[in-house]
């Protein structure tokens, strides 16, 4: 049938040990940029500093919603609060928004991080927009 598993002290606290998220982060910020990438199907959260290197990222996805919940507005403001206590612990005040996509997660993303207490000096929308577009199929012939 097998061979008995003796649980030992050690074991037990090898599989307790979960990485907790530090109180102070080693990173340290005034200001920076956070990126918002919101489509149909997911809400993307990047926070970066004033340079663009990323200090920080969250999905819809990463935080545990699965299927169609993910491009929800809730799970974009539960993205936007864990990227706004992030941000708040590397002592971030500052931030430009610069959003990307048209999802229904667009605007919640936003307040989420909001409500953490740091301050937004600027939203820009930089949605991608078709000119013309890929030429359309032919009409079917039968």
């Amino acid at each position: 049938m097998g061979k008995k598993r003796i649980v030992t002290e050690e074991s037990k606290e090898s599989e307790a040990k979960v990485p907790a998220v530090s109180a102070v982060s080693k990173k340290k910020a005034d200001n920076g940029i956070l990126f918002i990438e919101s489509t149909y199907n997911n809400t993307k959260l990047v926070l970066t500093d004033s340079k663009g290197n990323v200090l920080a990222t969250s999905s819809s996805g990463g935080i545990g919603f699965k299927g169609a919940k993910k491009g929800t507005p809730f799970a974009a403001a539960k993205v936007g609060e864990i990227l706004g206590g992030k941000a708040s612990t590397m002592g971030m005040r500052e931030v430009a928004v610069v959003v990307k996509g048209v999802g229904s997660g667009r605007e919640s993303g936003i307040r989420g991080f909001i409500s953490k207490g740091i301050n937004i000096t600027s939203i820009k929308d930089v949605t991608a927009v078709p000119h013309n577009g890929p030429k359309p199929k032919k009409p079917r012939r039968v």
